[in-house]
């Protein structure tokens, strides 16, 4: 079961393995974040692990991954955008933005992938890091209160189907 994998991975990490999983997500983690917020509430309103604590790790994670990808638009946008314009990630996540605008983050956050490429191209396109902060990361506090209530009331019967479909 997913939980078992990630129980084994906090005896050898600690919390801190939910916080790396979502700020290291951009560089290929193999974990899907739905998955790993899921299976947290999970084990924290069971009594396996604190709540608080994870939760904590996970919105901290995906803050620091959405900074850190922001900066690096900021400093690196001219040279990272003609190596990446072609790959069909990149192109979803700058028709969302020009699409959406302001609300792009919001969106963006729902979509694996695309929650990791936008704060890059918001980066690139020069929104000054005070309107992005604002909007990203009471985005990030949205995305992750509700998959982290969705993983308290429904997660059981959530990873149950994901095992019986070998997901």
């Amino acid at each position: 079961m997913i939980s078992n994998t990630i129980l084994e991975l906090l005896h050898q990490y600690g919390y801190l393995i939910f916080y790396f999983a979502f700020s290291l997500g951009p560089f290929g983690i193999p974990i899907p974040n739905e998955i790993t917020i899921i299976s947290g509430a999970i084990l924290g309103h069971t009594g396996v692990i604190n709540s608080w604590i994870t939760y904590f790790c996970i919105l901290s994670g995906l803050l620091t991954a959405i900074t850190f990808a922001y900066f690096a638009g900021r400093l690196f946008g001219t040279k990272i955008k003609p190596k990446f314009q072609h790959h069909k990630h990149f192109v979803k996540a700058e028709l969302i933005l020009n699409k959406s605008g302001q609300w792009a983050m919001c969106i963006g956050l729902f979509i694996p992938i695309v929650r990791y490429v936008l704060p890059l191209l918001i980066g690139m396109s020069g929104v000054h890091y005070r309107k992005f902060a604002l909007i990203s990361y009471s985005s990030a506090l949205l995305w992750t209160l509700t998959y982290f209530t969705a993983g308290i009331y429904f997660g059981g019967p959530i990873l149950s189907t994901l095992q019986l479909l070998h997901l």
